[in-house]
């Protein structure tokens, strides 16, 4: 086995038992990324092999010292919305490009804490608005999985695929709509949205900030569960965080019953929402999903259908309410303080509106034109509010379910990876890639993904969404069902 193809959990074990380095571990990753990434995968905007090798030098210097931190010396990849202090973060937009931030999100602190190595910023839909990453001002990133002509989802495209092509052990992502999820389904592998202010929002680059929630994407849900661990608390330097006790979510699992034992799931009641199998679900997904809760029935779960009324509602309410906080965060980007500044403006108007014009991608500046249009005088009532009542329905509807049910299961995506290009000039078609996560984000609701099969060779995902800050219930059914499943570790053919 080659160190790239360790998980972050295996590497550990290798690393404390003195068998590897974490100078060895980067340098492999490193080294895969250079001869795997740029022109192929695309999966990183920023690589930082200088600051990365400084990091594992000192997180072995930590080791030797007697350190235990959880993820020390472990590689990882950040989305290139997240601070990282000397770094260059974009958001894979021109007006950003040369910015270089002077702190660390809180998120980016906790895993350098933790001993987590940087390898690099990877590539996102600019500003974290789209479900392909096709909307990079830089670079389309690629699939890993199938001839590399396919998207690898959004707006999280590019952590997914450098995990899915282990050009990081794991990455972070941020889900607004399903930007952690719907890639974690497209590239086979584990993505996790927690609970809305279980992870700390501040130094996330906001698109909008009712809706965005920081994850890890990893390989399996141990590794899921580790790095949940060690982003997750309250933050008071976020007004949104929530000052709730973190349960070591690595150590619960290891105590549930062993895998295998037949009572995994015993007892425990799942919903299975028939609003989520939508007219246009492809069959293979479908069956994948289907072919699913026949495993959680086979593990002991008690499975049995619900209905959350209003979910039809939840894509319109969605693409009123999340274009509406972003034109007010995207705002700030004048010319004046920070970012791209339009260099022959003649006049104040003059510059404002050719560093905007010039600064956002076509994407953005939609969505910033429906979100002022929704907000305008005459029309707040007409839609904004009206989004925000039909939220309040949604979010209902799920406090009804968790009155029967201790999660819901469901379909992540209603299709497989899509061809590159095929939506690019339909933006309707691109926002229904959203349809199944978006309620949980309106919901501020944990969700995970976690592969469940193949379709037309591509991967399928299974999402588990559980009651507010029940973390620890979600990645117990995750880690359940995918040691029956059959699905865990598959991984991509690079060989070509």
């Amino acid at each position: 086995m080659e160190l790239t193809d360790l998980t972050a959990v295996q590497a550990l074990g290798r690393m404390r038992a003195g068998e590897i380095s974490s100078g060895e571990l980067t340098r492999a990753y490193l080294e895969r990324i250079d001869r795997l990434d740029r022109g192929v995968i695309q999966a990183y905007v920023t690589v930082t092999p200088e600051h990365a090798l400084e990091q594992a030098h000192a997180a072995d210097e930590r080791r030797r010292a007697g350190d235990e931190a959880p993820l020390l010396g472990v590689p990882m990849a950040l989305k290139d919305l997240a601070l990282t202090r000397g770094v260059r973060t974009t958001c894979s937009s021109k007006m950003l490009e040369e910015f270089v931030p002077i702190e660390d999100a809180t998120i980016t602190r906790r895993l350098y804490e933790a001993g987590a190595v940087l390898l690099g910023k990877t590539n996102m839909d600019e500003f974290a608005m789209g479900s392909s990453t096709e909307n990079s001002a830089f670079f389309p990133t690629r699939n890993p999985w199938g001839d590399l002509n396919r998207v690898p989802g959004g707006s999280s495209g590019g952590s997914a695929a450098a995990v899915a092509a282990r050009l990081a052990p794991f990455a972070i992502g941020s889900d607004t709509g399903g930007s952690i999820r719907q890639p974690a389904s497209l590239c086979g592998l584990v993505g996790f949205k927690p609970t809305y202010g279980r992870v700390s929002r501040y130094g996330l680059i906001a698109f909008a900030s009712s809706l965005d929630q920081f994850g890890p994407l990893t390989v399996d849900v141990a590794d899921c569960a580790l790095v949940t661990g060690v982003i997750a608390g309250h933050d008071p330097l976020d007004s949104t965080s929530l000052d709730a006790a973190v349960p070591s979510y690595s150590d619960a699992l290891n105590d549930n019953p062993p895998v295998g034992s037949g009572e995994d799931l015993r007892g425990v009641r799942i919903g299975v929402p028939r609003e989520y199998f939508v007219a246009g679900m492809e069959s293979g997904v479908e069956q994948s999903v289907r072919a699913a809760l026949d495993v959680l029935r086979g593990l002991g779960a008690e499975l049995d259908e619900v209905s959350l009324p209003h979910t039809d509602y939840g894509l319109a309410a969605y693409y009123i309410i999340a274009p509406a906080e972003c034109s007010a965060n995207l705002a700030r980007y004048d010319g004046v303080k920070y970012g791209y500044s339009a260099p022959d403006a003649e006049s104040m108007w003059d510059g404002y509106y050719k560093t905007r014009g010039r600064g956002f991608g076509s994407e953005v500046k939609r969505r910033i034109m429906l979100g002022t249009y929704a907000l305008s005088s005459g029309y707040y009532d007409a839609y904004y509010l009206k989004a925000q009542k039909i939220r309040t329905l949604i979010k209902q509807d799920f406090d009804v379910a968790f009155e029967r049910f201790d999660a819901l299961v469901a379909p992540t995506s209603p299709t497989v990876a899509f061809k590159l290009g095929e939506r690019t000039d339909d933006p309707l078609a691109m926002y229904l890639s959203d349809v199944c996560t978006l309620p949980v984000n309106l919901a501020g609701l944990p969700g995970l993904s976690l592969p469940c099969g193949l379709s037309e060779g591509m991967p399928v995902g299974l999402q588990v969404i559980g009651k507010p800050l029940d973390e620890l219930g979600v990645l117990k059914i995750a880690r359940a069902y995918e040691h029956a499943g059959g699905w865990n570790g598959r991984r991509p053919d690079l060989a070509s």
